[in-house]
């Protein structure tokens, strides 16, 4: 008994202790914890680092710190819509937030609701007849609206959903938080989607546009699938690298859009537009951009629109014609070295010769055109040419060497009389006499304006086959311009040679670039549609009504894009390159719009104003041509050294700006004068330093107004004051001492 009882004491006394115990290791324990909870808030958490310092809530609007806010909700949206209407708003150059939130419905219980409701029109608008009322459009549409979609949800195409959109804008003051908003509002407003600010509600706006998934406002509108997917918020792509050349400038974002088409899979491009879209524009644009980057430029020019830009950069102007000087053997051969190459030369040769002879011919029988294949080789072994490299740089045959061979031939006469005309008749000189150009030049353009229409398609075929010879004979970086390719689309022989060199041009380093107003004759042909989806890059500028449905259906256009191309400015339209697009417009500056315009207008001021020029035989009568000609120039005026107010327009062209005093002419520099053929008032570097007049004078005097000079040309010298400000390195001018003492003075 006692011992029970002593045990119980000891457990009484033990559980006590172990009590104890825990109190106190409970007591250290908060005090760990408030010595860490103190701890902590004396150092930054992340909230704190991203908390703003105060919020204060307004009205209609919230200020974090120094930032305004404002929470925008849609509640209306128009009965039809575009793809890609939210794009505007994401490209908008303003801090914007967008928060969506897309419920599903069930679909049983939206078809019992629209039977309701349809029921309930049907009713209003028997009412309405019985009382002879006008009938209402909007209930009738409304009607319509929900039994089409209560067929397609009953059919289970479309599924239903309840879409709400949400914008806060941010701005660093009241006035900027006022204009994003008449921003935001136009933006949307424009495409009949409505919206308004949450009043009372900025709170609760600005938690559901946070990243958190959470819908504080909770003001919804009823959508469909189809109209649902237009609000998917598809940004533009950007296509800016940091090689190539500035096509232009993107329309979606005011990115700049700087691409080197050689970087694609292939360096082919394709350019579609109406007449006066500004194809040629961009074309010559993009030439010239090139050239300067060392790449080599050919080009078929059918209509002289490239002569004034060859002139500019020292190019070969070569205008084919049947009373030019200029000619092309279609006979040549590339040069080559490798034995396994020679017989394939020679075989794609005599293919380009077959196509050429039946595009001369209009078309030729199966027999005939075995007789003409047998003919051609023939013809070369006629001249020692054989499939061994070394042969071929023997001199070639030509159409009139083809013509004896045909003779000797049996079943030829019908292939010989038609082949007279161009070896004896009307045509002969232009495809029977030997190659007399080159291609040593960086910039090369072939005219054929002045070729009868029917020669027109001969003549590029014949120029494009001389061209890929050399192009396979030595690689370099070239770019091959095809203007008006629709010509050779109309023809089938031309077409599929124009296509095999769209295929194969990769592999020697050369872009093709084909051009056409005519889209019809060239995605007409399969050999047209083949062209285009061997081209990496494409560009679309205006389109007609017509066109438009055949471009939307070959590059997969989306309404909204084919509205952008019938509705386009000059210079607009679509850039594709490889999987990306983008809205493009076209930007030159002032001196490359001189050399590329296309505006006849344009074109014949600029004429006019240098007829003026290269006439003028007093410094007044030089001075307002040189203004005449400058006159379209934009006012943007800089100050030079001397104090003198000249726009960088002015400086580069280096001609007399509109303040030039009436006894002073700024001489147009060498480049100008030969680019734009201007006075020729200038001479080399070189002779103005070795001229002893030169060598004896005062340079400084040249910038003094009262100190006169007189620059002498052609035999006929302009008194004038030159400016040493407009004499840059390779400019100079004929120093002619005036031994007039009324001058001088």
């Amino acid at each position: 008994m006692f011992g029970r009882f002593t045990n119980v004491l000891m457990g009484a006394k033990a559980r006590q202790e172990q009590k104890q115990q825990h109190t106190a290791t409970t007591s250290e324990q908060k005090q760990a914890l408030e010595a860490r909870k103190v701890f902590e808030e004396g150092v930054a958490s992340v909230r704190d680092l991203i908390a703003p310092s105060a919020l204060e809530i307004d009205f209609d609007y919230m200020r974090l710190s120094e930032k305004y806010v404002r929470t925008f909700f849609v509640y209306a949206y128009p009965r039809f819509i575009f793809t890609n209407w939210l794009s505007p708003i994401v490209n908008m150059d303003a801090a914007i937030d967008i928060s969506m939130f897309v419920y599903p419905v069930e679909s049983r219980a939206v078809l019992e609701n629209l039977r309701k409701r349809v029921a309930q029109m049907d009713s209003t608008m028997s009412i309405e007849a019985e009382k002879g009322k006008v009938r209402d459009p909007a209930l009738q549409a409304a009607v319509g609206d929900a039994e089409e979609l209560r067929d397609k949800l009953q059919m289970g195409e479309l599924r239903f959903f309840q879409f709400a959109l949400y914008f806060t804008i941010f701005a660093d003051s009241k006035e900027e938080l006022e204009t994003v908003t008449k921003r935001l509002e136009t933006i949307l407003g424009s495409t009949l989607i409505y919206t308004k600010p949450a009043h009372l509600q900025q709170e609760q706006g600005f938690n559901s546009t946070l990243p958190i998934s959470k819908d504080e406002l909770y003001i919804t509108r009823n959508m469909d699938t189809g109209s649902l997917s237009t609000a998917f918020p598809f940004t533009s792509t950007e296509l800016s690298s940091n090689t190539g050349i500035l096509y232009g400038m993107n329309r979606h974002n005011n990115t700049l859009i700087i691409f080197d088409r050689f970087s694609l899979e292939n360096a082919n491009s394709v350019i579609f537009a109406k007449s006066g879209a500004g194809k040629s524009y961009a074309v010559k644009l993009e030439a010239l951009r090139y050239l300067m980057l060392g790449t080599d430029i050919i080009i078929i020019d059918p209509e002289k629109e490239y002569e004034n830009l060859a002139r500019a950069v020292d190019g070969a102007y070569l205008n084919l014609s049947l009373n030019s000087d200029y000619r092309i053997n279609p006979f040549d051969l590339p040069v080559t070295t490798e034995a396994e190459e020679g017989e394939d030369v020679l075989r794609s040769n005599v293919v380009a010769l077959e196509g050429l002879i039946k595009l001369m011919l209009g078309g030729l029988s199966p027999e005939e055109e075995a007789i003409l294949e047998k003919s051609i080789y023939e013809t070369y072994a006629a001249h020692d040419i054989t499939a061994d490299p070394q042969t071929h740089a023997s001199p070639a045959p030509t159409m009139t060497d083809l013509a004896q061979i045909l003779g000797d031939m049996g079943g030829a006469d019908r292939i010989l009389t038609k082949l007279k005309k161009f070896t004896e008749g009307t045509f002969a000189g232009l495809f029977n006499r030997p190659t007399n150009i080159d291609l040593n030049n960086k910039f090369v353009v072939f005219s054929i304006r002045d070729l009868e229409d029917q020669l027109r398609p001969i003549a590029m075929h014949m120029v494009i086959n001389y061209v890929w010879n050399m192009v396979r004979a030595n690689m370099k970086k070239r770019l091959l311009i095809v203007d008006e390719a629709w010509n050779l689309m109309q023809h089938e022989d031309s077409a599929k040679f124009i296509y095999s060199i769209a295929k194969r041009a990769r592999k020697y380093y050369l872009g093709l670039t084909t051009v056409s107003q005519d889209v019809e004759d060239m995605l007409g042909s399969k050999w047209g549609n083949a062209i285009v989806n061997n081209s990496s890059l494409q560009l679309l500028l205006k389109q007609s009504p017509a066109a438009v449905d055949k471009i939307a259906a070959v590059f997969k256009l989306t309404e909204g894009e084919q509205m952008q191309l019938l509705n386009a400015n000059v210079g607009d339209g679509l850039f594709f390159a490889g999987p990306d697009h983008v809205a493009i417009h076209i930007y030159a500056s002032y001196t490359e719009d001189q050399l590329i315009t296309t505006n006849p207008k344009e074109l014949l001021e600029i004429a006019q104003a240098e007829d003026a020029l290269g006439n003028a035989t007093t410094p007044q009568e030089a001075k307002k041509a040189a203004k005449k000609l400058v006159s379209n120039m934009p006012p943007s005026p800089e100050v030079t050294e001397s104090g003198q107010q000249i726009s960088p327009a002015y400086e580069e062209a280096n001609v007399a700006p509109a303040n030039v005093a009436d006894d002073q002419v700024m001489v147009p520099v060498k480049k100008t004068t030969e680019n734009l053929g201007l006075h020729p008032l200038v001479a080399d570097e070189k002779e103005i330093t070795d001229h002893p007049d030169f060598r004896n004078t005062d340079t400084t005097d040249l910038n003094v107004p009262d100190e006169k000079q007189s620059v002498q040309s052609d035999d006929k010298s302009v008194g004038s004051a030159v400016d040493e400000s407009v004499l840059k390195e390779g400019q100079s001018v004929e120093i002619i001492e005036d031994n007039n003492p009324q001058n001088k003075e």
